[in-house]
């Protein structure tokens, strides 16, 4: 679990929170239920529109790396592709086989795979970059559809608001009604833009950040399992790799 990410999602409802109750308010105020109706089930229905379901399906799914990220550490890889350089000199590019049946890794066993049948260094690289291309282009729009999220909020907190006016306007015959009803058509604002500021538009950088990490740690792998099939020495590779995060 990421204790950073988990933090920042329970101290965003706690600012909201406390500063509610700091301005001499109540958090009870913070709830309405026709504001929430308005601003969070209003946002699904744009991205309804606007994603196929398969993109919201897997946007869903990319929630658990925020708070679950996946390890991303070049120097471990990097002693991988070198331990595999190693054992392909030593016993043959087939010595690698018992390393992709122990490899839980799609990615990397596909590329093992290819390594193992002798396929010719670019044949390997323009494999396995397509399948990269592919992965980050389905991942992106994953992240794309929070950050759309963060943007479409806003605009529905102050459609809530409008709306929560108009009713405010209908009842100025009787002042009693008015405070609470502008406060009640106010909440419907405050929705809107803590969605998108404090969840939505920051989970989607975070998994675009993830995903440049993850992208990152493949293209480390295409160069290292191109170069063990062109035969360098194992310490060449070693320091070749070690350029991608000097």
């Amino acid at each position: 679990m990421d204790r950073t990410s988990i933090s920042g999602t329970i101290l965003a409802f706690v600012v909201i929170i406390a500063g509610t109750i700091l301005k001499g308010s109540t958090a009870g105020a913070l709830w309405n239920p026709a504001a929430f109706v308005i601003v969070f089930f209003g946002t699904f229905a744009a991205l309804l529109v606007q994603n196929q379901g398969r993109v919201l399906r897997h946007a869903w799914k990319m929630l658990s790396m925020i708070y679950r990220p996946p390890r991303h550490e070049p120097a471990d890889l990097i002693e991988r592709i070198v331990g595999w350089s190693e054992i392909s000199r030593r016993q043959g590019l087939l010595g690698l086989e018992p390393q992709i049946e122990a490899e839980p890794d799609s990615f990397i066993s596909k590329g093992l795979q290819l390594l193992v049948d002798g396929s010719e260094p670019e044949a390997i690289r323009s494999v396995l970059e397509v399948d990269l291309d592919t992965r980050e282009a389905i991942d992106l729009a994953g992240a794309k559809v929070y950050e759309n999220a963060g943007i479409y909020s806003p605009t529905l907190g102050i459609i809530g608001a409008v709306m929560g006016l108009m009713a405010v306007m209908q009842n100025l015959a009787d002042p009693s009604k008015l405070g609470h009803g502008i406060a009640a058509a106010f909440v419907a604002t405050i929705y809107g833009v803590a969605l998108a500021n404090l969840f939505m538009l920051p989970m989607a950088a975070r998994l675009k950040g993830l995903i440049g990490r993850q992208t990152q740690m493949r293209e480390i792998l295409i160069e290292g399992l191109v170069s063990i099939a062109h035969g360098d020495n194992p310490r060449q590779i070693e320091t070749k790799l070690q350029g991608y995060f000097a």
